[in-house]
């Protein structure tokens, strides 16, 4: 969506109005909004966002960012859920570019998150996340809706305002499954090789790009 097109929409009002919205009435008014041409990146973490969208468009198409470094874990749970709902998924890969940035090394979230994902998004009219205020200082002012300057469309919170028990509450009153690697004390899961379980006390991303002072891949910064 084009700049003066998402001007149509005041969407720093609507983010006020939508602040008290529960995530399926957010989810509802994006559809209203913009029809189908919207998409989910989905981490596989963001189960409960996903069954929310499935359950209103069960069509909806579902990004999954293939880095090529994810658990094993992660990819048995992609393809389990993608052939239990028959998800709409659409697996995105780095282009050749990111050949010799493997995970972990340079700039290899830019390369295998960020530039795939604008690809992916290029000429689509919003994008939901899964993004939680709660889940670190980088993320606590996330605004329910915004325009995505990065993505050059808007971006969809419907989970913002939502807490770590609020999201456990709706699993299991749903019945379903989590990311298995939750069970082993993992709280937040990217790529393997920079990904470990979380120090006592500290955020649950705090495990994520152990050993170095980075706390976002970039799709959520700026």
């Amino acid at each position: 969506m084009a700049q003066n097109e998402a001007n149509r929409y005041d969407l720093v009002t609507i983010a006020r109005e939508l602040e008290t919205a529960t995530p399926a009435e957010i989810i509802s008014w994006t559809f209203d909004q913009f029809g189908h041409d919207v998409t989910f990146a989905c981490s596989f973490e963001d189960v409960a966002l996903l069954h929310m969208l499935w359950r209103q468009e069960p069509d909806v198409e579902v990004i999954f960012l293939d880095t090529g470094g994810h658990f094993p874990e992660t990819y048995d749970f992609v393809n389990d859920l993608e052939r239990e709902w028959k998800i709409n998924l659409r697996r995105v890969t780095p282009g050749p570019e990111a050949a010799e940035n493997p995970c972990g090394v340079g700039n290899c979230c830019e390369l295998r998150k960020v530039v795939p994902l604008q690809r992916a998004v290029a000429g689509r009219a919003a994008w939901f996340t899964g993004v939680k205020r709660v889940d670190g200082p980088t993320r606590a002012n996330m605004p329910v809706v915004s325009y995505d300057e990065k993505f050059g469309l808007v971006k969809v919170n419907p989970l913002a305002t939502w807490s770590d028990e609020d999201v456990a509450y709706y699993l299991a009153s749903q019945g379903l499954p989590e990311h298995p690697l939750w069970a082993q004390g993992y709280t937040s899961i990217g790529c393997a090789a920079v990904t470990v379980k979380p120090l006592p006390g500290h955020d649950r991303r705090s495990g994520r790009w152990a050993g170095s002072e980075k706390e976002e891949c970039g799709l959520h910064e700026g």
